[in-house]
């Protein structure tokens, strides 16, 4: 396909703008997808804070966005399983292939991974993205290419609960109940967990939390966090939390509220990357920790999740904005997020 393309690019901390590009020519493995939504994440966010995460420094004009669902609309020679028209969502990170972690299955932890809207490379708010057809998954008929695009998200959700060893009779409580906390608690519903409580100090997004399954919520402005679990469990515990709000105090309560024996995945960053923890009554407990970094092999488990109806993830999005608004997208996601649990970017 030949023309140009609207790309929206990050100018400068705060400063988001518009250029024009060619439309990209997909390779023989690729295809050429019309993007249609593209989440708002935060690292997308804090990017746009603060210009970098760690030692990934932004160099504008830089593009963001690494969440895109769209629609197949030219395919290279060599790609037999996708075709013109095919609605896709996709994994936004092309690794070595060659390197130990992805000859062990483990590719997430590639250290040679070209990923969307990691410095230097770019995003995609954009219309056009030409991307490896084995990181395109098609979307069945009952998802559509918005669900697409948060099946990223969703899978850092899912990643999270495999990671904890996720199962029926188990009790778990998820902290932060923003993007991440939501999908990682209907990764565990999805996953056979019936008792899944949520805590955070904004009530919007506790609401939230409710209306798409929670069994209860934890406003911890307003109870004692172990007192609150102590009720619920009848003193026991709990045996899976999954930490995503990235605050040494909710790590300190995640190990205070899990029972012996039982399991923290953490998932949250902490903005100074380092945290005092109580770590002798860990090991009283022998708790078994676990981290996430992204996500391996999990879009088709969780884009199935979708179709079946065991996870509604239209059901996290707050707000849509046209791509022509970029600027008001960004900076109302910075600045409102009591109230903005999930922006998508309507592309097209």
């Amino acid at each position: 396909m030949k023309g140009t393309m609207k790309v929206a690019v990050m100018n400068g901390i705060g400063q988001m703008g518009f250029i024009e590009r060619p439309i990209p020519q997909p390779a023989d493995n690729e295809v050429l997808v019309k993007l249609e939504y593209v989440g708002i994440c935060g690292s997308d966010m804090h990017y746009y804070e603060t210009g970098r995460i760690g030692d990934y420094i932004v160099k504008p004009p830089f593009v963001l966005g690494h969440e895109p669902g769209g629609t197949v609309v030219e395919v290279g020679k060599g790609v037999k399983h996708l075709k013109v028209g095919d609605r896709v969502a996709l994994e936004p990170g092309k690794t070595c292939g060659h390197c130990e972690f992805c000859r062990e299955g483990k590719y997430n932890l590639c250290s040679d991974v070209i990923f969307f809207a990691t410095p230097p490379v770019d995003g995609v708010f954009q219309e056009y993205v030409a991307h490896e057809a084995d990181l395109c998954f098609k979307l069945p008929d009952n998802v559509d290419t918005m669900e697409g695009a948060l099946i990223e998200p969703l899978a850092v959700g899912f990643h999270a609960a495999n990671q904890g060893d996720a199962h029926a009779g188990q009790t778990a409580v998820v902290f932060g109940a923003g993007c991440i906390g939501l999908v990682s608690m209907m990764a565990l519903k999805a996953e056979g967990i019936s008792k899944v409580y949520v805590v955070d100090i904004m009530q919007k997004r506790l609401d939230k939390a409710l209306e798409l399954g929670a069994t209860g919520v934890i406003n911890s402005k307003e109870e004692d966090i172990q007192e609150a679990v102590a009720r619920l469990t009848e003193g026991k515990g709990v045996d899976l939390v999954i930490e995503t709000a990235g605050m040494e105090i909710t790590t300190r309560q995640a190990i205070h509220i899990t029972k012996k024996g039982g399991t923290i995945v953490l998932v949250g960053y902490s903005k100074t990357g380092e945290m005092t923890l109580p770590l002798s009554l860990a090991l009283d407990k022998e708790l078994t920790f676990k981290t996430v970094f992204r996500y391996r092999h999990i879009y088709p488990m969780a884009i199935e999740a979708v179709a079946s109806g065991k996870v509604n993830l239209k059901g996290i999005v707050t707000n849509i904005f046209e791509l022509n608004d970029i600027q008001n997208a960004m900076d109302s996601s910075v600045r409102d997020k009591a109230n903005i649990v999930k922006s998508v970017v309507r592309i097209s």
